[in-house]
């Protein structure tokens, strides 16, 4: 299991001033790109109960926007890491992001639930390309030695975008309307579209003929690895963690209620992320990996016992610590497994994170209907135990 043939043809990274200088403006628009597609991501979760009664559908119904939009997110990932080899980290991020500004117009004029789901469904297809996309321009210009630190201000970026979309979706969706809250990321991504033409291209190697970079990837076999790791993750964390607003609305909470109780979860990320930050290169991979799974394991086992306001708060808090303990640890190792084509092996990273995400929400949305919260909750902390020993057990056992 070795990567020595992909290292042969590594581009060198680029030259990088001190990392206090390292986030100026050109990195601030990099935060910004992961801000907004979180935003996206997350705002419908608040949003189902309503959204459902308001078009007149159930909640399996509605959820189909939700988990569409998460595996149109996960199914576009490789080609988006394609487009990013050959064309460029920023352009395909410009590109695709001006694409998401359609997609969001046409979430907000929806007239009924089935053009509702396309448009989220082409909207996550269109917001796939930007986190991707600065996890590998990181990759492109950072040493892996101090990679996760950048890495982390990253996964903070992305957190406000939860938590911002949590709380701003509840609260305009119960006191304006459902539909000017997908109008914000649209209006943000047409400006994102047009402001990331400042930011300069990292050097790539020539992208060859056009399966290659997948070659690269797919040969490895500690990419197949972590593929299945993240899969397992992104049903765990990212399948689940949509049930925490049902869960506490099926308790009679309002939808702002449920909001600010779920964006708890990017509070909890953001403040874990500044601890990874200083605990990188003093803790062992291994050791913040395990960190993660405890916290997780904890959070659902809350939810599991209790879906009461403390009980839920407790367990988004903890959820977002989990994930900036694990996830960043898992998504730096995945950064340096195919440096010879990195953006497809992030994209496909990702493929298997978000594919984890749709089918985990969608095979739950049966039980939820029927308010089995509690089961779900207690089969998400179950599931925990081998995603946690499973990512410890590959990290210690790889050697790059």
């Amino acid at each position: 299991m070795d990567t020595t043939d992909s290292a042969r043809t590594t581009p060198a990274p680029l030259a990088i001033p001190p990392e206090p200088s390292l986030f100026g403006a050109s990195p601030r628009l990099l935060r910004a790109a992961g801000f907004v597609s979180n935003f996206d991501r997350f705002c419908i979760t608040p949003m189902l109960l309503l959204i459902g009664t308001q078009l007149g559908v159930s909640l399996p119904t509605v959820m189909l926007a939700a988990s569409g939009y998460f595996l149109a997110y996960g199914l576009m990932q490789p080609v988006w890491g394609l487009a990013s080899d050959r064309l460029g980290r920023v352009r395909v991020m410009r590109i695709s992001l001006a694409g998401a500004a359609v997609a969001a117009l046409c979430s907000v004029i929806a007239p009924d639930a089935a053009v509702l789901i396309a448009a989220r469904v082409a909207a996550g297809a269109f917001f796939a390309a930007s986190i991707a996309a600065s996890i590998t321009y990181i990759g492109d210009t950072v040493p892996a030695a101090v990679r996760q630190r950048p890495l982390s201000e990253l996964m903070t970026a992305f957190a406000l975008g939860t938590a911002a979309a949590t709380v701003v979706a509840g609260a305009l969706a119960h006191y304006v309307g459902w539909r000017l809250v997908f109008a914000l990321p649209g209006l943000i991504a047409a400006y994102l579209a047009l402001a990331l033409r400042r930011l300069p291209e990292p050097p790539r190697a020539a992208p060859g003929a056009l399966l290659a970079p997948f070659k690269v990837v797919l040969r490895s076999r500690w990419q197949w690895y972590v593929m299945a790791v993240a899969m397992l993750e992104g049903a765990v964390l990212l399948g689940f963690l949509t049930y925490i607003a049902p869960a506490l609305e099926a308790q009679g909470a309002s939808a702002t209620l449920a909001g600010a109780v779920s964006a708890l979860y990017g509070v909890g990320s953001m403040a874990a992320s500044q601890t990874v930050k200083r605990l990188v290169g003093r803790w062992t991979p291994v050791r913040l990996i395990v960190a993660g799974g405890v916290q997780m394991a904890l959070a659902f086992g809350l939810a599991a016992s209790s879906r009461s306001v403390p009980a839920l708060v407790a367990c988004t808090l903890l959820l977002g610590g989990g994930w900036s303990f694990m996830h960043s640890t898992i998504q730096s190792w995945a950064t340096g497994l195919s440096p010879a084509a990195r953006a497809t092996g992030v994209a496909m990273f990702g493929l298997a994170l978000y594919v984890g995400s749709a089918l985990a929400s969608a095979l739950a949305a049966g039980p939820a209907e029927h308010q089995a919260y509690g089961d779900l909750f207690l089969t998400a902390a179950i599931l925990t135990v081998p995603l946690t020993v499973a990512a410890a057990v590959g990290r210690s056992r790889y050697r790059s």
